[in-house]
């Protein structure tokens, strides 16, 4: 048998231009990842990561905290994200061209962006808009499509099923792909996956058994390493 522990990434700056960096908590985020798998005593024979810097960094980061005998990581682009930015950029305006219902939580999240419940208006506008995206009820070129995001992660826990057993693969990705992921061992349908992105915290841990072609899920969302200071959803 082997193991797939799926990582989130440390907090991100989903409020700044530069949206695909880790904040200092991010940092320190990923820093108690490593620590508390050394501490563990786990052995990676792989380590993964996806192509987006804050994939990348939190990977970076957690193996100089745990010693730095982990494999270097191997970049998979099937581990990236939805894009997040799209959906905001591109198809939130869309949406609200034809829904007087999502333009009010859009206008209101503009409003509050720079307020202490910005999480709060985010989130409120977020779900209806990754639930359209999800259903195709709106798209765009530019943004890729649910169905493309699903069989790329799905492709990749195909690879790793069929792979040589034994392992045990460290992958450093982001709330979507975890959501997809277990939502797939679960067989569970496309909502599910994006009420499971909902809950996963940055720096958490999902773990999988697998082998023979099938995988188990074992814990979803660990956060017993990341005390209440190092604690966050986005």
């Amino acid at each position: 048998m082997s193991q797939l522990l799926l990582v989130r990434h440390g907090q991100a700056t989903p409020f700044e231009a530069d949206t695909d960096r880790l904040s200092p908590l991010g940092e320190a985020q990923a820093r108690a990842v490593g620590e508390y798998l050394a501490e563990s005593d786990l052995d990676p024979t792989d380590v993964l990561c996806g192509p987006l810097r804050r994939q990348r960094e939190s990977a970076r980061l957690a193996s100089e905290a745990a010693g730095g005998g982990w494999p270097d990581p191997t970049t998979d682009p099937r581990l990236a994200e939805y894009d997040g930015d799209g959906l905001m950029r591109t198809l939130a305006p869309l949406l609200a061209a034809r829904e007087p219902g999502f333009d009010a939580l859009l206008r209101a999240w503009e409003r509050g962006r720079h307020g202490p419940e910005r999480n709060r208006y985010l989130q409120r506008m977020l779900e209806p808009l990754a639930a359209a995206y999800l259903r195709g009820e709106v798209a765009h070129p530019d943004v890729e499509p649910w169905p493309d995001f699903r069989a790329r992660v799905h492709a990749f826990l195909r690879e790793l099923l069929a792979g040589p057993s034994g392992r045990t693969v460290l992958a450093f990705t982001s709330g979507g792909v975890i959501g997809v992921t277990v939502a797939a061992v679960l067989r569970a349908p496309d909502e599910a996956a994006l009420a499971l992105n909902w809950r996963v915290r940055n720096g958490s841990l999902t773990r999988l058994t697998y082998g023979g072609g099938r995988a188990s899920l074992d814990a979803f969302n660990e956060t017993a390493h990341l005390p209440g200071d190092l604690s966050s959803w986005r």
